[in-house]
């Protein structure tokens, strides 16, 4: 989450900005931070420290249902210490640096994004996160907004977080949060404990209640990422009740 008071237009679409270790503001943006994790942050951290996903959740985040959208939120853990720092940042800067969050990815950018229906195309909204430490808007490095992204390496980041937000877009409120606590837990499982979803998947009689392709089955039991997309789609027939996967012949009968 982020304060509103930092952020700030980008004029034009374009900023002056860069980040060396030489400044003397370096890692002070990886401190304190009330970071939300996306279930693709999670995805990339969690095969980066080579941890299953429930050692990841267990060790790094904690999650609670957000009140104001009605489904659960994971939020890393910072350190428990005087500056609460980032358990993956270091005096040399971030351990996790190719697959760090998206969020510490775009920095000091922001994504605002949002949906009506599955069959609009997404808004988006980019602005500045301009905080009083950081001293990287001195420099004389300059950007437009695209080449920013496009440096950043954020377009798979992107595309993968819009799968999820597909899931809630263009429903009320008051449907959200009419879940149960069970579907809750659903929603958690397939959104962040991937490792416990593929399981749910292929060790219990899921895939013999639904007519999945033999190509999708080898698809999403070797690929993660197409796993994630195949757990959007099963949460918004669970719990929504829209045909993204068809039933078994033997289920509709």
């Amino acid at each position: 989450m982020i304060d509103q008071a930092l952020m700030q237009p980008i004029k034009d679409g374009k900023f002056k900005f860069a980040c060396n270790k030489d400044l003397p503001c370096f890692t002070k943006c990886c401190a304190n931070l009330n970071l939300v994790l996306t279930p693709y942050d999670v995805l990339r951290l969690k095969n980066r420290l080579k941890l299953s996903s429930e050692a990841f959740l267990k060790k790094y985040t904690f999650s609670y249902v957000d009140q104001a959208y009605g489904v659960p939120v994971v939020k890393l853990k910072m350190n428990n210490d005087k500056t609460r720092q980032c358990p993956f940042v270091t005096p040399e800067g971030c351990s996790v640096y190719e697959d760090r969050p998206g969020a510490c990815r775009l920095y000091p950018v922001g994504r605002a994004a949002s949906k009506i229906s599955e069959k609009h195309a997404t808004g988006e909204y980019y602005f500045i996160i301009k905080e009083s430490h950081c001293l990287g808007f001195n420099e004389k490095r300059d950007w437009t907004v695209q080449e920013w992204v496009m440096d950043q390496s954020m377009d798979e980041y992107n595309t993968m977080n819009d799968f999820f937000m597909d899931i809630t877009a263009g429903r009320r409120a008051k449907t959200i949060k009419a879940l149960s606590e069970q579907q809750l837990q659903m929603y958690y499982m397939a959104c962040y404990d991937l490792d416990d979803f593929r399981r749910f998947v292929f060790e219990t009689t899921f895939l013999d209640k639904f007519d999945i392709t033999q190509g999708i089955r080898k698809c999403i039991k070797t690929d993660e990422t197409e796993l994630m997309a195949f757990a959007c789609k099963w949460l918004k027939f669970s719990l929504f009740g829209e045909k993204t996967i068809r039933l078994g012949s033997h289920i509709q009968a």
